[in-house]
Parts: C-alpha cells; sequence; structure tokens
C-alpha cells in the first residue's frame, strides 16, 4: 500500500434501517440514549426516553419517514454515499467511507475497515456546518474513543466546522440560484435545526458572554466560537451576502423543538405565519444545518412547513434542495478534506462576518 494513502471516514447522524415503527424505534433508543444529545441525569434520561418518547414517538416517526423514502432507501444515506462516490474520484490517494453516528453503516464499522485495509491515517470529516456537542462533539467523541481502545493508536485529522468556508457556502449558494430561477419569491428563510438553549450556555467556557451580552450569537468572537448558533448567524450572513439579499429580505430561524425547555428561538414554526401576517407571499426556505436531505428538510419543512405557510394564507413556499452531491460540494468537500489531509488551513470566508 502507498505510504500516501489515507482514509476518510464521512460522518453523518444517522438514519432508521427502514421507514417502520420497529426500525425506528430501534434508531431512536440509540440516538436518544446519547447524553450529548438528552443532556439531564442519566436515571430522567431513561424515563424521559422509555415512558414517553419510545411508546409513541417510532409510530409517528415511521409515518414520517415513509413519505420521504425513496426506493433506494433513507434519501440522508442515499446521498452521504453519492457524496463519498464523488470524493472518491476527486481523492485518488484516499479510501472515503460513510459511517453514521447512529445506525448503520456505523462510525465502528468504517474504523474496522480502515484498521483491516492497513490505513493508519484518518481524515474525519463530521459533515455538521456549525459545530454542536450534540452533533460534531458525540461523532468525534466516539471516534477517540475507539482509537483510544487500540494499542496502535492511527494518526487523525479532523475536518474542523466550515460554516462559513467557500468550499460550503459558494455551492449552497449556486445550488440556491437553480432552484429559485423561476420562482420569484419576495422573502428567504434559512431554517437552522433548533438545540435547547443551555446547549449554548455550556459552549462559553468563559461563562460570561452567553445571554450575558445583548445579541450574544450575532457577532463571532472568541467567547462564542464554539457556539453552534452564532455558527448559524455566520452561516445566514455569509449566505445572504452570496445571494445578495440585504438584511430586510431574509429571516433566521430553527425548526425541530422538543419538549417544554427554551429551544434556540425565534422557531420556524412560529415564524412562518408571521411572515405571512407581514406581506410575504412566496417564501423560499434554506436548510444550511444540513448538507444532505433528510427527514428534517424534506418532510418538516418540504411537507409539513409547506403546508402551514399555504393555510396561514401564503402561495407558495419552496425548499432549496440541500448540497447534497452537487459537483460544486463534491468539489468543495475535496478541498476541505486535502486541507485536513495535508496540514493545510481551511479557506476563511471571503469577507469578513459582520454583525446582522
Amino acid at each position: 500500500m502507498s505510504a500516501d494513502r489515507y482514509g476518510v471516514l464521512l460522518c453523518n447522524i444517522g438514519t432508521p434501517d427502514g421507514p417502520a415503527a420497529a426500525p425506528v424505534r430501534r434508531y431512536l433508543r440509540e440516538f436518544l440514549s446519547d447524553p450529548r444529545v438528552i443532556d439531564i441525569n442519566p436515571i430522567g434520561r431513561w424515563l424521559l426516553l422509555n415512558l414517553i418518547i419510545l411508546p409513541t414517538r417510532p409510530r409517528k416517526s415511521a409515518e414520517a419517514y415513509s413519505q420521504i423514502w425513496t426506493d433506494e432507501g433513507s434519501p440522508l444515506l442515499l446521498h452521504a454515499n453519492g457524496l463519498a462516490e464523488g470524493l472518491r474520484a476527486h481523492l485518488p490517494d484516499a479510501d472515503v467511507r460513510v459511517g453514521m453516528r447512529y445506525g448503520s453503516p456505523s462510525i465502528i464499522e468504517g474504523l474496522a475497515h480502515f484498521r483491516r485495509a492497513g490505513i493508519e491515517r484518518l481524515v474525519v470529516f463530521p459533515l455538521f456546518p456549525q459545530y454542536a456537542s450534540s452533533s460534531t462533539g458525540t461523532a468525534l467523541e466516539l471516534i477517540y474513543r475507539e482509537a483510544a481502545a487500540r494499542w496502535n493508536t492511527p494518526n487523525i485529522s479532523v475536518v474542523p466546522p466550515f460554516f462559513d468556508n467557500p468550499a460550503f457556502i459558494d455551492p449552497f449558494v449556486e445550488i440556491g440560484r437553480e432552484a429559485l430561477a423561476d420562482f420569484g419569491a419576495d422573502h428567504t428563510l434559512f431554517s437552522f435545526h433548533g438545540l435547547p438553549e443551555r446547549h449554548m450556555q455550556k459552549s462559553d467556557d468563559t461563562g460570561a458572554h452567553c445571554t450575558v451580552v445583548e445579541k450574544c450569537c450575532e457577532t463571532l468572537c472568541e467567547a462564542n466560537r464554539n457556539c453552534y448558533s452564532a455558527q448559524c448567524y455566520a452561516t445566514a450572513v455569509a449566505m445572504a451576502r452570496g445571494l445578495g439579499l440585504s438584511a430586510e429580505q431574509y429571516t433566521l430561524s430553527f425548526q425541530s423543538r422538543l419538549g417544554r425547555t427554551p429551544w434556540l428561538r425565534p422557531y420556524t414554526d412560529v415564524v412562518l405565519p408571521e411572515l405571512v401576517a407581514s406581506g410575504v407571499k412566496r417564501l423560499a426556505v434554506f436548510c444550511p444545518a444540513f448538507v444532505a436531505d433528510c427527514l428534517e428538510t424534506l418532510e418538516e419543512i418540504g411537507i409539513r412547513a409547506e403546508a402551514d405557510f399555504r393555510a396561514a394564507g401564503g402561495e407558495a413556499l419552496r425548499l432549496v434542495p440541500c448540497a447534497n452531491s452537487h459537483t460544486s460540494w463534491i468539489e468543495g468537500a475535496a478541498r476541505l478534506v486535502r486541507c485536513a489531509a495535508y496540514g493545510g488551513m481551511p479557506e476563511p470566508a471571503a469577507e469578513p462576518i459582520p454583525s446582522v
């Protein structure tokens, strides 16, 4: 084997094996048992999961999955495999594999493949543009734990969060322009996956910025360098700039909230009727917390949010596809991998990200 040969592990959150209650239950049990996802007392997490969530949610989630499932299977896995295939063509020295944090194919299976192949130099690519402990953090924790258990530990490099990197922003902007060319949107919504507010507070190592400084997420600084919300704001600003949108022409919101504790605001399902009331009739929606279309984009936004927008009096809502395996994203992802593999620095944003 060439000494220059290295492995690339594309990590995403995961997907059930099928759109039925049993595989969804297995997936949810693994996913929601993670203390980085539900970060509460272990006894409380067990009670919440086994007495409240698992008795009812698998059936409802299976119904949602059934609306977006393809003949080839899960859209998330389909697009991950498409990205992997594209990267293999752009990275001839790399062995590219997909590893899901929950479900199959798993991160552990990917690491075992590299070990069998004698590949000791790895590039881990968490496919999460913005850092969150419940996504990038949990994937890296598992990888480091598995690597540390080996007598011969592999050499691991990690692609850092790429929330404002042109390698990610430019493809998403290009895809948006293609998707909206004939739509005539009168407003744009950037809808990011939500998280509990306490996750932002826990990411502030200083303890003196999050919720203390006014508009604490709207400008990147040292104190919020690991703040998911601050990185979402930076993504929205960078994408709006690329699309030529003024501050009045777009809105940022957060979707997918669960439970009664405060989550990141404003909430997408609350923003939609507010936009209609303000006169918005034709709404374009980007979901730039995801590089691949999945349940949260195709069903939550493309089906449910579209119906809610129309019910509130809107005329049309168009979901812009995620980067998926678009040619420009494959090229951008290859640049990010090469930077990590060969010790380069990630490309900076085209311009400093301003406050919004």
